[in-house]
C-alpha cells in the first residue's frame, strides 16, 4: 500500500521560509519521479516542482521559480520543497506524489498559509 506523508507546512509571514517533507511508503521510490503540487482554497491543483528518480533534475512552476527548490533523499524515501521568499499566493495545501501521478497517489497534504 502506497502513502505519502507531507509535513512541515505551517503560518508564516511573507517573506519568511519553510521546508517541507514528503515520506513515501510501499513503492520503490528510487524508481520514481516526484513531483510538488498545490491546491488553494476554490482553485485546482497545480503542478509546482518536480525531481527526477536519481540525477536530481528538477523543474518549477514559473511562479516558484528561483524561489523554490526541490531535492530527495533516496535513502530516506524522503522529497523535500524548500520554500524562500513565501508570498501570500502561495497559500494553500501542499501535495507530494509520483510523477507523472498515473495512479493518483497523494498524501494528506500540508497547509501552507502566508500572511501578508
Amino acid at each position: 500500500q502506497v502513502q505519502l506523508v507531507e509535513s512541515g507546512g505551517g503560518l508564516v509571514q511573507a517573506g519568511d521560509s519553510l521546508r517541507l517533507y514528503c515520506e513515501a511508503s510501499g513503492l520503490t521510490f528510487s524508481n520514481y519521479a516526484m513531483a510538488w503540487f498545490r491546491q488553494a482554497p476554490g482553485k485546482e491543483r497545480e503542478f509546482v516542482a518536480a525531481i527526477s528518480r536519481r540525477m536530481g533534475r528538477t523543474g518549477y512552476a514559473d511562479s516558484v521559480k528561483g524561489r523554490f527548490t526541490a531535492s530527495r533523499d533516496n535513502a530516506e524515501n524522503t522529497v523535500y520543497l524548500e520554500m524562500n521568499d513565501l508570498k501570500p499566493d502561495d497559500t494553500a495545501v501542499y501535495y507530494c506524489g509520483p510523477y507523472p501521478n498515473t495512479r493518483n497517489y497523494w498524501g494528506q497534504g500540508t497547509q501552507v498559509t502566508v500572511s501578508s
